[in-house]
Order: C-alpha cells, then sequence, then structure tokens
C-alpha cells in the first residue's frame, strides 16, 4: 500500500472516514430508528445496503463519474434536491411509525431492503458530499489513481462495517430503556426532527 499512500495518508484516510461515518446523519440515524423500531435481525439488509452501497458508490464516483458532474454542474444539484425532498418523505414515514414495543419478527412493517438500502446512497445528500470530498482531497492525478480509489472504498466498507452496527445497536440499547410503544413513537418522531436537521446544512453546500 505504501507505494500509493504514506502510513500518514492511511492514517488521515481512516480518520476522515471514521469521522464521516460515525456522524449523525441519514443513515445513521435511519438505522438507529430501525435498530429501536425493528431489532437487530429486520435491519440487516438496511445495514448491508449501507456497507456494500456507499464503497461502491465511491468506486464509481472515482473511476469517471466525478469528471460528468465537473462537466454539469447541475447534475448534482438536481441529485441533491431529489436526495433532499427523499429524506423529507422518509422522515414523515419515520415519525408516523407506530411499531409496537415488543420486536414481533412477524410483524410485516420492514425496514429498508438491501436494494432499497443501497439505492438510496444515491439521493443521500451526505452520501454525495462525502464520496466527493474524499475522492478529491485523496485521490492524485496520476497513473496509481484506481489503486487510491480502491483503497479509499475499502477503508470506507471497513468504517461503515463499524458505524452501521454502533448505531443499529444503539437503537436496540435504547429500546431497553423504553417503557411502551408510544415511548417508541415519540423517540421515532424526535429522530424524524433529527433526519431533517441533518439535511438543512446541505441545503446551502
Amino acid at each position: 500500500m505504501q507505494e500509493f499512500y504514506t502510513v500518514a495518508m492511511l492514517l488521515s484516510i481512516i480518520t476522515f472516514t471514521m469521522s464521516t461515518v460515525m456522524s449523525p446523519g441519514p443513515n445513521n440515524i435511519m438505522l438507529l430508528s430501525s435498530g429501536l423500531t425493528f431489532g437487530y435481525k429486520k435491519t440487516i439488509p438496511h445495514m448491508f445496503g449501507i456497507i456494500l452501497g456507499f464503497p461502491l458508490m465511491v468506486l464509481i464516483i472515482g473511476l469517471g463519474m466525478g469528471a460528468l458532474f465537473e462537466k454539469f454542474p447541475f447534475v448534482l444539484t438536481v441529485l441533491k434536491v431529489v436526495g433532499i425532498l427523499y429524506l423529507f418523505w422518509m422522515a414523515y414515514k419515520i415519525a408516523r411509525n407506530s411499531s409496537s414495543y415488543e420486536v414481533d419478527e412477524n410483524n410485516q412493517s420492514k425496514s429498508f431492503t438491501f436494494v432499497q438500502s443501497a439505492l438510496f446512497q444515491w439521493v443521500n445528500p451526505k452520501a454525495w458530499i462525502m464520496a466527493i470530498t474524499a475522492i478529491s482531497v485523496f485521490v492524485s492525478s496520476n497513473e496509481n489513481s484506481m489503486i487510491q480509489v480502491l483503497i479509499i472504498a475499502f477503508i470506507y466498507f471497513l468504517s461503515l462495517c463499524i458505524s452501521s452496527n454502533t448505531w443499529a445497536f444503539g437503537g436496540i440499547l435504547l429500546k431497553k430503556f423504553i417503557k411502551n410503544s408510544k415511548s417508541v413513537q415519540k423517540i421515532n418522531v424526535i429522530m424524524a426532527i433529527l433526519l431533517v436537521a441533518s439535511v438543512l446544512p446541505m441545503l446551502f453546500e
């Protein structure tokens, strides 16, 4: 690896990826809500969609799509607007979620599927900002750029394995302190508000 990145640069990338994936944002708030409402088992597909979907997004952007946005910046603007509107809709759905207090494995309400979660990365404004920033800061314009993108995507994969489980288990832990289903719904309303709050700064990016 050192022929592509120094140890200091790798540590810098790891610090950047961990700080971005662990901080509150649409993915993490939705995982917290899913862990609280559906339990760990039903949240696993949601987690894997993020863990695999976002690094794939980094690869695609790093291997060419970034140039498209430089040439047609309005495309990124359109994606951001669509993503923010979709997040508002998700916040509404989270706020209205009235799943029972006890986790019912036969409950028909569901967390995100793997495909939904992976596709969600493409309308997640924070994901776009993270991916484009990582590529623009840590990938140099030389013959090793493809390897550099692969390294960044792999580090994101490892970081997301940690962060996704942390936030999902956070929801499960939170449920241990909740006494009834009304409290679950109230907390989901709070998480919906936090989801909207996490999007607002992106309106001014």
